[in-house]
């Protein structure tokens, strides 16, 4: 008798977190040990070192960032001595990492970077449980865990893991979402703490604190999170001064890139900044690499600004949807406004778009966002070496093409999001 060998795989098999969570490890370790990163020995036409990377770590920035941890060797520490254009947890983890390693000899690059990939890796494991566990608490558990399942076959996560630090932003953003929803705002306010002490954008969160919650509990939760990160960010200006100061405005002070405010202005490159040694002069970090803006960040923010607050007026829901979905246009309105757009942003977007809209639409607008950021770069941008990383020539319609696309999705995001606002929900006051 003939067997039929088709195998019909059984619902409860999606439906183990177990199994997914260990796939999702399985799969990053697996390309961690077959990708090793690495640097090849090469010299320019001078003789001068220019390694070039190799790995998974390659097109990220870890080079960039080793070129700081080795400053320590030196006793050189950022803020203090050299201006570092982020805030000091991701700079004490990285430098941090590199003493670790320092300790039992020289640091090769290889084990470094793939130190820093598996915290992160560990990052991007906690982000995945809580994509569950809010998907849980707004749609349900058999929503909560076909979320996680596109969570984990996304390529942005896995990749920018090994180029950035976006997935510890991630998961500080999602870890204050879950305190919000489950009314735990002491906890949600301590991880707005440490994402803003990472990078600023977790203090996005704070206007559907005010907007959802009771006045004394929004008050509450702003003094922890505005006082704690200005109580620590004011004390790395006492102990770097004009360094620290440098250090806390540089990103305030970039000419535009990569948005379509960068197109109007005719700037054509990354939001890099200037080389290692631009960092030990303070004046560098307030120079603009590029043109000035045509629509100043104040004009723009009059506009976005005045989008936000009407959408904060306007808005009907209050349950626990409306609080995701407020959050989730408040930083679709700032990525607008931005004078510039990191590819890594869709590290932060795509699980925040994926619990807001939970279908197909949704996660093509996921996939969409993700080819755009990967076009964008490493695609386009590695071809710009002739011209020392800037955008020219046939490069010029496929890239304009990708920011004005990426912007049209963002701007239908904005809108879908505000339709979602304005559906009557609960409204139970946290």
């Amino acid at each position: 008798m003939h067997r039929d060998s088709t195998v019909i795989a059984k619902p409860a098999l999606f439906g183990d977190f177990r199994l997914l969570f260990a796939l999702f490890i399985a799969l990053r370790l697996t390309l961690a040990v077959v990708y090793q990163p690495y640097l090849l020995e090469r010299y320019d036409a001078d003789g001068a070192p220019a390694p070039v990377e190799r790995g998974l770590s390659a097109f990220g920035d870890y080079q960039h960032y080793l070129q700081f941890a080795k400053l320590s060797d030196e006793g050189l520490l950022p803020y203090r001595d050299y201006w570092y254009e982020f805030p000091p947890v991701w700079s004490a983890l990285f430098i941090g990492a590199y003493r670790l390693l320092a300790a039992r000899g020289a640091v090769d690059y290889t084990s470094w970077a793939t130190l820093l990939g598996l915290l992160l890796l560990v990052a991007d494991v906690g982000n995945l449980m809580l994509v569950r566990r809010l998907g849980r608490l707004l749609h349900g558990e058999e929503t909560a865990q076909a979320l996680a399942w596109i969570y984990a076959l996304l390529a942005a996560p896995l990749i920018f893991a090994w180029w950035t630090f976006e997935t510890l932003v991630a998961l500080a953003i999602l870890a204050a979402l879950v305190g919000l929803v489950e009314g735990r705002l002491d906890r949600s306010a301590w991880a707005v703490v440490v994402g803003a002490l990472t990078k600023y954008t977790p203090l996005l969160v704070l206007p559907a604190v005010w907007r959802f919650c009771a006045w004394r509990k929004a008050l509450r939760y702003t003094a922890i999170s505005l006082g704690l990160v200005g109580l620590m960010l004011g004390m790395l200006v006492v102990w770097g001064g004009e360094l620290g100061v440098a250090s806390l405005t540089a990103q305030y002070q970039k000419a535009s890139y990569q948005s379509v405010w960068a197109l109007i202005d005719g700037n054509w490159r990354t939001g890099s900044f200037a080389g290692l040694d631009a960092h030990f002069d303070p004046e560098a970090a307030a120079a603009p690499l590029g043109n000035p803006s045509v629509f100043p960040g104040w004009a723009r923010l009059v506009v976005f600004g005045g989008l936000g607050l009407w959408i904060y007026a306007r808005l009907r829901r209050r349950d626990a949807q409306g609080m995701v979905a407020f959050v989730t246009v408040t930083f679709v309105l700032f990525f607008l406004w931005a004078q510039g757009w990191s590819p890594q942003w869709t590290v932060t977007l795509a699980p925040l778009i994926l619990l807001n809209f939970p279908t197909r639409e949704g996660v093509l607008a996921c996939v969409l966002l993700c080819a755009l950021a990967f076009v964008e770069y490493p695609v386009l941008f590695m071809r710009t070496g002739a011209t020392g990383g800037e955008i020219s020539g046939a490069l010029v319609l496929p890239y304009a093409a990708v920011i004005v696309a990426r912007t049209g999705l963002l701007a239908a995001l904005a809108v879908a999001l505000y339709r979602e606002l304005r559906k009557t929900g609960g409204d139970a006051e946290i």
